[in-house]
């Protein structure tokens, strides 16, 4: 068995989201949110052919999450729900994914559209968008069936924020 896994941010999210109450919970909310992903320089040539994609899935470490929480209260519902079928930020395992759109590659900057991230964040890995891989035709949604259209409105809250250390 695994004990533990450790990763190192590749680079840095930079976005006009600077509180996390007030901000899409998803690329959809977020359609004309644009953002600045800044790549450190040991990682600078991984980004070779990556400006003949107009999408990426941007795979990040929710920083500013709250401790770990199997059942919790999701943003587009009122019913404690099992976090593994949510997208809310309190997980075992801390990592947010984003799909957005590729607008440029320069040096070593992604300039990107439709991004939900709150400014700052440790960004983990990149992954070109491939329709023919991603999109999947799907049967059922669970409990998201109905609330999924509200994800275009929806914003967030601090209910999934790290609590302040108290002096």
């Amino acid at each position: 068995m695994v004990k533990q896994i450790r990763f190192r941010p590749i680079g840095i999210i930079r976005t006009q989201f600077k509180k996390v109450a007030g901000m899409p919970i998803q690329p959809r909310g977020a359609k004309n949110a644009g953002g600045v992903i800044e790549i450190f320089p040991a990682y600078k040539a991984g980004l070779r052919d990556l400006s003949g994609f107009s999408h990426v899935i941007l795979i990040y470490h929710f920083h500013k999450a709250g401790r770990a929480k199997l059942l919790v209260t999701p943003f587009m519902d009122t019913q404690q729900r099992g976090v593994f079928s949510t997208r809310a930020p309190c997980r075992p395992n801390a990592i947010g994914i984003s799909t957005v759109k590729l607008l440029s590659v320069a040096d070593a900057s992604l300039v990107v559209e439709g991004i939900d991230v709150l400014d700052g964040t440790p960004l983990l890995d990149i992954k070109p968008y491939v329709p023919e891989f991603d999109a999947v035709r799907v049967e059922k949604m669970g409990w998201l069936q109905h609330a999924a259209r509200k994800a275009k409105h929806a914003r967030s809250d601090n209910r999934f924020a790290k609590k302040k250390k108290k002096e």
